[in-house]
């Protein structure tokens, strides 16, 4: 990972910024201030930015409704919120059965909570469409072992899964954050998937953010992320001197710098 200093050479040709929201944006749980001010500043100085979070659809659709943001991914790409004309729309990585997807996901979320005591579903569980998400990190703390056991059951059962600062995710569709990050910019701005890649930043700092920063050439994690570096393959391109929002401050800054 290289020092957040060097993103100058790509910073003047970037349109925009999509980040990850927990420990990214967040400490503790609670946005930093600086990060908010800062989501705002690049919005009002014309950059395009986008949420890109593995929470709830329920969060992300107030998210887009409110925030200054054009967008927001959700559940690692598997459902967007996208704003078009002051109106927020529903954006599905891949259409299916919803209803049946419940089903599947909740037969999923019962076995792995019937086989392991210390599983506990995410308390934003109500809001999710197209995963099912277990607390490793919020309101309980996990050891690797014993989220290994939970994955390893949920792909047992057929399942894809992901794993962030906070949550074991488990889904049955095929999306990832980088693959909803391109969905979303054709959408909005008739990008392509190389113009996206090339012209966005992305801001993270967990495993479920891996396909991002393998998709963005600018990509760059917070200074947390060290924690991950060993199992990041690859890691981000670059780095902040400072961890959580106050590093998403700084990344926002090295941008605005050049425009």
């Amino acid at each position: 990972m290289r020092p957040l200093s060097e993103l100058a050479d790509r910073a003047a040709r970037l349109r925009g910024v999509f980040s990850d929201i927990d420990d990214t944006l967040t400490h503790e749980g609670v946005v930093v201030v600086e990060a908010y001010h800062a989501l705002a500043r690049a919005r009002a100085a014309g950059l395009r930015v986008v949420l890109v979070t593995g929470r709830p659809a329920g969060w992300a659709e107030v998210l887009a409704s409110v925030w200054p943001v054009d967008a927001a991914i959700a559940e690692n790409g598997g459902i967007a919120y996208v704003k078009r004309d002051r109106r927020v729309e529903r954006l599905y990585f891949a259409p299916g059965d919803p209803d049946d997807d419940a089903r599947r996901l909740a037969a999923l979320s019962d076995d792995v909570l019937r086989a392991f005591p210390f599983a506990r579903r995410a308390d934003d569980c109500g809001l999710r469409i197209t995963d099912v998400a277990f607390d490793i990190g919020e309101m309980q703390r996990l050891a690797p072992a014993e989220i290994d056991a939970i994955t390893g059951r949920c792909r047992e059962l057929g399942a894809r899964t992901l794993v962030s600062s906070v949550h074991a995710h488990a889904c049955f569709h095929t999306a990832d954050k980088a693959q909803m990050a391109a969905r979303v910019a054709q959408v909005l701005w008739g990008e392509t998937s190389e113009d996206v890649a090339e012209h966005y930043a992305f801001v993270g700092d967990s495993p479920n953010d891996q396909a991002a920063f393998a998709f963005f050439a600018s990509s760059i994690g917070v200074a947390n992320v060290a924690r991950y570096a060993e199992a990041l393959r690859p890691p981000p391109r670059f780095v902040t001197p400072s961890s959580h929002g106050h590093g998403f401050a700084e990344a926002i800054e090295a941008i605005l710098s050049t425009h």
